[in-house]
C-alpha cells in the first residue's frame, strides 16, 4: 500500500454546512464527513443532502475524503451507502465493526454498485468484540476484493461498554490500543488513534499525540480544527528522522551495496528492511512539503 498522509483526520458533522465549508481552509490530511453519531435521527436526510451539495459545489483539494455511515442494521445505512456510491469519496468509514464479515458486507455492496476500486473502506474499532477481533478484521483487508485500508479506534464507545474510566495516560486502554496497532502492522494497513474530547486542553492533547505516535499510530482523529497543527507536528517526521532516512537511501544506492541485504553505514549495521522504512518516511516528507504553499 502506498504511504498516505493521515496525521490529522478531522471529523465534521454533515448536518453543519458551515463546518463543511471550513474544511476547504484547514490544513488537515483527511476529513471524515460524519452521518452517524453527530447527526440526530430526524436530521439524517438533511445531512445527506448537505453532503451531496458540498461534493458537487467544488472539490476538496489535498485532503482524503471519508464518509462515515450509519450501521447497515439501522434504518439509515443503505441510504448512506447509496450516497457513498454516488459521491465516490476516497473511503467509507464503517461504525462499530465487530468482525470481518462487517467489512465483507460493505465490500460486496460496493462491488454490486460497480464502485471504483479506488473507493476504500475504513473500519471503526470501538467495541470489545472489535478489539478482540482486530487481527481477523485486519487480515480480511488482505483477501482478494477487499478494500480495507485503515482501522480507526473509537475509545468513547469502548469506555462506555467496558466501564474503563477516562484517565490521563490511558493506562488501562494501552493494551487494547497496541492490539490494533499490531493488527494493522501485520497486514499492511494504517491505524488512526481515537479522538481527544477536550479541544481546549492543549497539554493533554499534546501528551496523547506523543503517546499515540510512540505506539505506532499513523495519526489521530480530531474533533476541532485547533487540534490539526499539533497533530500534524507530532505525527509528522522530524528533520533528524528525515535526514537519517535519506542517508540510508543513499547508502543502499551506492554501487558497492548492490546485492547486499545488510550494509555498514556510519558504524551501524543497516538491513534492507530499513531501506523500505526509510523510503516510506521520505515519501511522506515529500507529500507534506508538496502541501505547503510555495
Amino acid at each position: 500500500m502506498t504511504p498516505r498522509l493521515r496525521r490529522s483526520v478531522l471529523s465534521v458533522p454533515a448536518i453543519n454546512p458551515r463546518a463543511l465549508e471550513k474544511t476547504h481552509a484547514v490544513d488537515c490530511d483527511a476529513v471524515i464527513f460524519d452521518l452517524e453519531d453527530s447527526v440526530a435521527p430526524e436530521k439524517k436526510l438533511e445531512a445527506r443532502e448537505n453532503l451531496r451539495r458540498f461534493f458537487s459545489d467544488r472539490p476538496l483539494e489535498n485532503k482524503e475524503r471519508i464518509i462515515r455511515i450509519n450501521s447497515l442494521s439501522s434504518n439509515f445505512g443503505l441510504d448512506d451507502m447509496e450516497l457513498v456510491t454516488a459521491l465516490a469519496p476516497a473511503a467509507v468509514l464503517l461504525p462499530k465493526v465487530d468482525e470481518p464479515q462487517d467489512v465483507t458486507d460493505i465490500s460486496d455492496l460496493l462491488s454490486e454498485a460497480d464502485a471504483s476500486e479506488d473507493l476504500r473502506i475504513w473500519a471503526m474499532i470501538e467495541t470489545p468484540r472489535g478489539i478482540l477481533n482486530a487481527g481477523a478484521i485486519a487480515e480480511a483487508g488482505r483477501t482478494p476484493g477487499s478494500r480495507l485500508d485503515c482501522l480507526v479506534v473509537g475509545l468513547n464507545d469502548l469506555r462506555k461498554e467496558t466501564g474503563v474510566l477516562a484517565q490521563p495516560g490511558r493506562g488501562y486502554l494501552v493494551p487494547w490500543l497496541m492490539q490494533v496497532v499490531l493488527a494493522v502492522s501485520a497486514y499492511g494497513l494504517d491505524a488512526i488513534d481515537s479522538v481527544f474530547n477536550d479541544f481546549r486542553d492543549e497539554q493533554g492533547f499534546d501528551a496523547e499525540c506523543r503517546q499515540g505516535r510512540a505506539m505506532g499510530f499513523a495519526g489521530k482523529m480530531l474533533i476541532h480544527p485547533a487540534q490539526i497543527e499539533p497533530a500534524n507536528r507530532h505525527f509528522g517526521p522530524d528533520p533528524a528522522a528525515i535526514a537519517e532516512a535519506e542517508a540510508i537511501i543513499a547508502a543502499f544506492a551506492d554501487p558497492a551495496s548492490d546485492g547486499l541485504n545488510v550494509i555498514n553505514a556510519g558504524g551501524r549495521m543497516i538491513e534492507r528492511l530499513h531501506l523500505v522504512q526509510a523510503e516510506a518516511l521520505v515519501h511522506k516528507a515529500r507529500l507534506i512539503s508538496a502541501r505547503k504553499p510555495a
